[in-house]
């Protein structure tokens, strides 16, 4: 996941406040073919869910999900330019969690995201779920 792979372009105007606290960018575009990623969440090989009441167990988990459901199209993190994010019982703490996963995952290089507190997801157990839009180089990757 080298930074010559990542053809995004991230904007964050200055008459806007600063997002990289709070774990987004205001706009993220690039060239290229959409790829849309369903919901990611903290499951094993048979989607039942994991770490029932551990938030931070279920973030770490759900990302290492997004993360290998990109490698599966041949793309990473560096090609997402949104994210949606939907957290139940969503608090300042979570938020913190979700933060450092957030920086964990894409460095300063933060794409667009929507987070939305949710009274419940799909499944008995599930605490956080994450979708994700890539976008697949329109020409030759180098580097």
């Amino acid at each position: 996941m080298s930074a010559t792979h990542d053809q995004r372009t991230i904007t964050n105007p200055a008459t806007l406040h600063d997002p990289a606290p709070f774990g987004y960018s205001h706009a993220a575009s690039a060239p290229g073919e959409l790829v849309f990623i369903g919901g990611q969440y903290a499951s094993d090989a048979t989607g039942s869910p994991l770490h029932a009441e551990d938030f931070a167990a279920q973030v770490e988990l759900a990302f290492t999900n997004l993360r290998l459901a990109l490698e599966g199209v041949g793309l990473g993190f560096e090609h997402v330019v949104r994210l949606g994010s939907y957290v139940v019982e969503h608090d300042l703490a979570k938020l913190e969690v979700l933060g450092k996963a957030l920086h964990g995952a894409f460095g300063d290089r933060l794409p667009a995201q929507t987070l939305s507190g949710v009274a419940s997801l799909a499944l008995p157990g599930m605490l956080f779920e994450i979708d994700a839009v890539a976008v697949r180089p329109a020409g030759p990757v180098t580097g």
